[in-house]
């Protein structure tokens, strides 16, 4: 996980042009996203942090966004949600 005040932008956009970031999060509610997430678009430079993968955005918890990735997230709040 990479938090995004840590970066330059011309280091954030060598990382996304390489394929070493290919999803965005906000650390502040736990969810993660596609890099090109209005939602992720909008939210504060200090809540954002980057993934090289979706795997490792699972593992620090993270769950995926109702915007951008509908199908995950219904399997995830089914999944998390029901008693």
């Amino acid at each position: 996980m990479i938090l995004h005040i840590s970066l330059s932008d011309i280091k954030l956009k060598s990382l996304i042009k390489k394929g070493e970031i290919t999803f965005g999060g906000n650390k502040q509610l736990k969810i993660y996203g596609i890099l090109k997430c209005q939602s992720g678009k909008r939210m504060q430079k200090e809540n954002r942090v980057f993934f090289l993968s979706e795997k490792e955005a699972i593992y620090f918890g993270y769950r995926p966004c109702a915007h951008c990735m509908k199908e995950k997230y219904q399997k995830w709040k089914s999944k998390n949600l029901s008693p």
